[in-house]
């Protein structure tokens, strides 16, 4: 699904990834934990495209294609999907429509026609149920006047609306108190699948409790220095990251 192979970026000439590996098979959760600066949510912006990033080496292979060679809308229609840190406000825009003109451009990458204004109505009220979003939300601007946990739900809204390949989930739980997470958590967990793929960075485990990962790796000075499963997690809420970095040879 995602092979990350001795990835390197910077911003603003600072390095920041300095040839990290990784490998995400089809319908794995891989949880990416780390301390402050260590490039987790660098690596989310540059999987999703952002322009400011500057990739310095390494390749991405997202199923079968150049990851780094697509731009951002490229990426998004080919099934990629980032869950934001801090979901953007866009004011005069209404959810719907947002959704209705992401969704019909994916459709037509693939070769379909738009979705019938019913059928399109009828996944709305599907796909909200599954992050109790109700109705006013879904009408109103995108993010516009939401509280922090209703624009972390009306992201993974529009994941299980879009229905992406892969999804980054960049710190989705920031922010949110134990009912906001747990809905957002159980959305997350309806759309795992064989075919489905996530990447969860967090810096806390207790978002791990909710959604289970696979594997957890954790990042330091912009690699990848040690994998394991999820009990990896539970041994960094108990120790924190020194034991680990003392560790690393730089």
């Amino acid at each position: 699904m995602l092979k990350i192979n001795q990835l390197k970026a910077s911003v603003e000439d600072t390095p920041i990834l300095k040839g990290l590996d990784l490998h995400i098979g089809p319908g794995e959760v891989h949880a990416i934990m780390g301390p402050n600066g260590s490039g987790k949510s660098t690596l989310a912006s540059v999987l999703a495209g952002r322009e400011e990033y500057e990739i310095g080496g390494g390749t991405v292979d997202f199923d079968g294609q150049d990851l780094l060679d697509m731009d951002a809308t490229e990426r998004a229609r080919s099934g990629l999907f980032l869950a934001f840190q801090y979901p953007v406000e866009i004011p005069g825009v209404s959810n719907i429509n947002f959704m209705r003109a992401a969704l019909n451009g994916k459709r037509e990458h693939a070769g379909l026609e738009p979705i019938a204004g019913k059928d399109f109505l009828n996944l709305v009220k599907e796909k909200a149920s599954l992050v109790e979003l109700d109705g006013k939300l879904r009408d109103r601007s995108v993010n516009e006047g939401f509280s922090g946990g209703e624009k972390k739900r009306n992201e993974i809204f529009q994941m299980a609306m879009l229905e992406p390949k892969f999804a980054v989930l960049d710190e989705t739980d920031s922010g949110l108190d134990i009912d906001a997470l747990r809905i957002v958590a159980n959305g997350v967990n309806s759309m795992r699948s064989p075919e489905r793929s996530f990447l969860v960075i967090t810096h806390y485990q207790r978002l791990l409790d909710y959604i289970v990962p696979d594997f957890v790796h954790v990042l330091v000075d912009g690699k990848i220095v040690r994998t394991g499963g999820k009990e990896l997690a539970l041994e960094l809420e108990e120790r924190g990251y020194d034991w680990i970095k003392e560790g690393v040879v730089s």
